[in-house]
């Protein structure tokens, strides 16, 4: 097993998966509202605690990427607006899929910057 890559959750189901990589890629075009159903469905469920914890790393991204899309909506009065914009959707894109497959495998996924406001 190669140590870069954490071990798959334990007592994580093929359904909890799957919910996960669903909520995952649901970011891409529902932005942060699939994510919160979900975490708010499964939240006091110690069974579910992989949907969980997947649901609210989403949407912890999504709260970061709401600030930036915020900071460049006001920066369109400089014209740079537009791109920040673009890039953060790029990147909302390139981390779902990545989030989605490491979830569909029972690997908890991190993105790599996101503020862990729900906690």
């Amino acid at each position: 097993m190669n140590d870069s890559n954490p071990a798959p959750a334990s007592g994580a189901t093929s359904d909890d998966r799957t919910f996960a990589m669903l909520t995952h890629l649901s970011c891409i075009i529902f932005w942060f509202i699939v994510p919160l159903v979900m975490w708010l469905i499964n939240k006091d469920k110690p069974e579910r605690a992989f949907l969980t914890d997947q649901a609210k790393e989403a949407l912890n991204f999504q709260i970061t990427l709401t600030i930036g899309y915020v900071i460049g909506a006001v920066l369109t009065i400089i014209l740079i607006g537009g791109l920040i914009n673009f890039a953060l959707w790029i990147l909302c894109v390139v981390f779902s899929i990545i989030a989605a497959l490491k979830a569909k495998d029972g690997v908890a996924y991190r993105y790599p910057f996101a503020l862990r406001l729900i906690a």
